[in-house]
């Protein structure tokens, strides 16, 4: 009952957005769509036609598409959707084991759609249209269905020609990742071939010197894999192959060039276009070391479709802006809800071709989210649906982590100057847990002369936030967040603790058992004495209302798309700005300037016991 209050209290009170993040608010756009309930209802004179039906002629992995629709009894609620595979009745169904059940029409959701009327307003008058589409090569061919009768209750009317990319199959999107060494960097691909058919390998080396090839390993999962609808069911599409080589030995700060190989059964090559990357500095070394990181962006179609409810509003915004600066990064960490894929397939392919500019040139290191891994009765920490039967397989595959085991995915990775030790909050996190030994181990065995700079990450707020949702529980944290972590970063000394989960920006002065330590607001230096905790979440999503109240430690707010930026000049100055997606501006920032003794000096819970003994 009291939730029922709550909700009908918030409801009324116009602050839905309040609570996405925590229920679920913001539907996937694919998931307004009643596929099940399609019904054909062809139409003799109605039309739709798709041009050019080759795509990739010059070797593009993406293009657009011109969709002519042509039907005399038009209605503002007509859509078209966007089918990959082209063929989509029900002889692409799964079996149907129960007799009483009956198989649908169709039983997979399209990979994205458009209302007609939307996109050209004369439609309605003369049921005449022409519909822009962009395509990215997702190892299949495509077609275009027209439905009328709306999302809930769609009738099919008319079908159009099927269209394809001159080679369906060809490696793309390539993920750049740590290994689990300092001088690793590993690459993860997706393509159609399987290995019966195809060898993959990488070809890499330094800029303009010998190149070597690297072997990759292949993996892919079925329907089965999945926990649950959609996943299993109208939002499951086959995630082809997805490879991963690890480029061993590198030397630190060196820029190498790659390309992505499959060598055929009959002797003859696929490639991809060339790449490159700069190679991660040795730990410790005192040079420039720009890192991003947000949280909550997922991905948006630059064609207008899918997003008529403005579901990941933002995430076009920072993705071009990280791009746009794209020479002054070095490593970017996505820490959690990824792409908001929920159980459609398709969107992780989107969402890997959205990223790849970055993707392909600096590690993109991510975390796991509510919306990747959490179903019920899998293990999860928390009992949601929120990752739409995915249950982590996913975020798994598709991103490589230095994880010691990708299921429980949380890892400790270095880089230069700073150490990161990103945590899952889908597992259990509290004293005792496996998890709470690893991040115990993860901040423990950092040597603070060497870097200096020591970041904890992870998905949901397990330090502080005045989100209202936090704040109408009286914690302004995840429930269980803080109470065992908070010893660890004070007696490790970390500097910066960054989450995601809440989708606006906040940072909090240095901070320990709900006490501020310091009253600087720009500029920290001396004994390490406190943590700052900030919420980096809006980086695409849907934004999250804070408190009327601002808590005395919250030194700034904003509502609105961003991401943050951390630039280490040497062992003793550290730069922290936050910018918004919008112009790539700087509205927040902060410096701290601190020497190794400052580190080592004692703080209230920071150090260990001492003995005069002799």
């Amino acid at each position: 009952m009291k939730v029922i209050l709550v909700v009908a209290w918030l409801l009324n009170s116009n602050i839905l957005f309040a609570l996405p993040h925590i229920h679920g608010f913001g539907e996937q756009p694919l998931s307004r769509i009643a596929i099940h309930k399609a019904v054909v209802s062809l139409h003799s004179t109605a039309s739709i036609t798709a041009t050019p039906s080759l795509l990739g002629t010059k070797g593009e992995d993406t293009q657009w598409v011109t969709v002519d629709v042509d039907y005399p009894d038009p209605s503002a609620d007509d859509w078209v959707g966007v089918f990959s595979p082209a063929k989509f009745n029900s002889s692409t169904c799964p079996t149907v084991d129960d007799p009483r059940e009956l198989t649908p029409y169709i039983c997979s959701a399209p990979i994205k759609y458009k209302f007609v009327n939307y996109s050209d307003s004369h439609y309605t008058k003369t049921g005449k249209a022409s519909l822009k589409f962009q395509l990215i090569n997702q190892r299949a061919d495509f077609s275009f269905a027209l439905f009328s009768g709306g999302l809930l209750n769609p009738m099919l009317v008319a079908f159009s020609n099927f269209i394809s990319f001159v080679n369906p199959k060809v490696p793309l999107y390539p993920r750049l990742a740590q290994g689990k060494f300092w001088d690793e960097m590993t690459v993860t691909w997706t393509s159609g071939y399987e290995i019966s058919e195809a060898i993959p390998f990488v070809e890499w080396g330094p800029k303009g010197k010998t190149q070597v090839q690297s072997p990759a390993g292949t993996l892919t999962f079925g329907r089965n894999s999945m926990c649950g609808s959609p996943a299993r069911t109208v939002g499951w599409r086959d995630p082809g192959f997805i490879h991963t080589s690890f480029l061993k030995n590198l030397w630190p700060n060196l820029v190498y060039t790659y390309r992505l190989g499959h060598l055929l059964s009959d002797g003859s090559y696929i490639w991809s276009k060339k790449y490159s990357f700069k190679s991660s500095p040795y730990p410790g070394q005192d040079s420039l070391q720009r890192v991003i990181i947000f949280g909550d962006m997922g991905k948006a179609e630059r064609d207008g479709s899918n997003e008529y409810n403005a579901y990941q509003p933002g995430s076009l915004n920072t993705t071009d802006q990280l791009i746009k600066d794209l020479e002054n990064i070095d490593i970017v960490f996505h820490i959690g809800d990824i792409t908001y894929a929920n159980g459609y397939l398709s969107q992780w392919d989107q969402f890997t071709a959205q990223v790849e500019p970055i993707a392909s040139t600096v590690p993109y290191m991510i975390g796991s989210g509510n919306h990747e891994r959490d179903w019920p009765n899998t293990g999860s920490f928390y009992n949601t649906t929120d990752s739409g039967g995915e249950c982590g397989v996913l975020a798994q595959n598709m991103f490589f982590v230095p994880a010691e085991n990708r299921a429980n995915f949380w890892y400790e990775t270095d880089y230069g100057m700073f150490r990161f030790c990103i945590a899952d909050t889908e597992h259990d996190w509290r004293e005792g847990s496996e998890q709470y030994k690893f991040i115990e181990h993860c901040l423990a065995t950092v040597d603070r002369q060497k870097q200096p700079w020591l970041i904890f990450a992870a998905h949901r707020v397990l330090g502080y936030s005045s989100d209202f949702w936090y704040a109408m529980k009286g914690s302004f944290e995840e429930p269980m967040g803080r109470e065992s972590l908070q010893r660890l970063w004070q007696k490790y000394k970390v500097d910066i603790a960054f989450y995601g989960h809440v989708h606006n920006y906040e940072r909090t002065c240095p901070i320990y058992e709900n006490t501020c330590v310091n009253d600087e607001r720009s500029h920290y230096s001396g004994i390490v004495n406190g943590t700052i905790h900030v919420v980096a979440g809006g980086a695409g999503s849907h934004l999250s209302n804070f408190s009327q109240v601002t808590p005395k430690w919250s030194l700034y707010r904003d509502y609105d798309f961003g991401f943050v930026k951390l630039t280490a000049f040497n062992h003793s100055s550290l730069l922290f700005e936050y910018k918004k997606s919008s112009d790539g501006k700087v509205y927040d920032s902060f410096t701290i300037s601190r020497d190794y003794k400052d580190v080592l000096a004692c703080v209230h819970d920071g150090c260990d016991a001492v003995t005069s003994a002799s």
